[in-house]
């Protein structure tokens, strides 16, 4: 059993590094989390007494081809290297380690699935499900097209507040990862179901309580990111979407759609809040896939 107060222990080590994460960089809770549970993996699986500042790059290999065993995701291993790479160059810079044994280790190619992205006709059958005369409709209807006009990440989009909605400037105030703030600009659809919504809608789902939450649940409270799950769900089976469909969704859709259109990349990054553009990156072989399936499927001598 670790000592919990020694640095050199392994849970001291991924201790010191989570703290890194959280003071230095100012990652959001959630996502210390999610690297917290990646590293006690780690920690769990490398093998006999090895400690991870003596891990080598063969013990990595090792526990990564056991998570393959075990059937992990090809999303889920990619993020558990994430943390990995990041966890080991701490351990380097602090003087903990002598070598980064993850400094080779990249994820192979066919590990990185392409997000799944909504159809034009799709999104439009989607964003009409909601009926706007009744609140909850008009609720739902002003978080599909917010959602789909900026890209927000769903914990941004139950996170906003009124004060953080723009009508005459036209443009969403959020506050992202690691707590950065940024301005995304909404169109003209957006911007009038977010009007209609607040025109009668929100007022009748208060309840007489008071709260600066912008979406608000039936209760009055500020509606929360599993309820929107299984609120885009249900309008999913309605209008008959059969695949796999999450907020994220929208926000693939959103970003695809965006550079299918001419947008251009940096553009795209700023708007999703990306801190590398490697990621932002993705959207562009998304383009590519669906350009070689629509030639595949019309090309008459595909």
């Amino acid at each position: 059993m670790d000592a919990p107060d020694d640095p050199k222990a392994p849970r001291g080590v991924i201790a010191r590094y989570l703290d890194h994460l959280s003071a230095e960089r100012g990652l959001a809770s959630n996502t210390i989390l999610a690297y917290r549970r990646d590293l006690e993996l780690l920690a769990r699986h490398l093998p006999g007494p090895r400690t991870p500042q003596r891990a080598r790059a063969q013990d990595l290999l090792s526990v990564l081809r056991r998570l393959r065993a075990e059937g992990r995701s090809p999303r889920s291993l990619a993020r558990w290297l994430v943390a990995v790479k990041g966890f080991f160059a701490f351990l380097v810079q602090e003087g903990i380690a002598r070598e980064d044994p993850a400094a080779l280790l990249e994820a192979p190619r066919l590990w990185r699935s392409l997000p799944h992205v909504l159809s034009d006709q799709e999104v439009e059958s989607l964003l009409a499900a909601p009926d706007p005369l009744e609140p909850r409709g008009a609720r739902d209807a002003a978080m599909l097209e917010v959602l789909y006009a900026t890209g927000l990440r769903v914990s941004e989009l139950v996170g906003l507040r009124l004060a953080d909605f723009h009508a005459d400037a036209g443009y969403v105030r959020c506050m992202g990862k690691g707590s950065k703030e940024r301005v995304v600009p909404i169109g003209a659809e957006a911007a009038r179901a977010l009007r209609a919504y607040l025109g009668g809608a929100r007022a009748a789902l208060t309840r007489s309580r008071r709260s600066d939450a912008l979406f608000l649940n039936r209760a009055g409270a500020r509606l929360t990111r599993q309820g929107f799950w299984k609120i885009l769900r249900a309008y999913g089976r309605k209008v008959g979407i059969h695949t796999p469909l999450s907020p994220h969704t929208l926000r693939h859709s959103f970003a695809t759609h965006l550079l299918e259109h001419g947008a251009d990349l940096r553009s795209v990054q700023l708007m999703l809040g990306h801190a590398d553009i490697s990621t932002t990156q993705i959207y562009t072989h998304v383009n590519r896939e669906r350009l070689r399936r629509l030639y595949r499927d019309f090309h008459p001598r595909a």
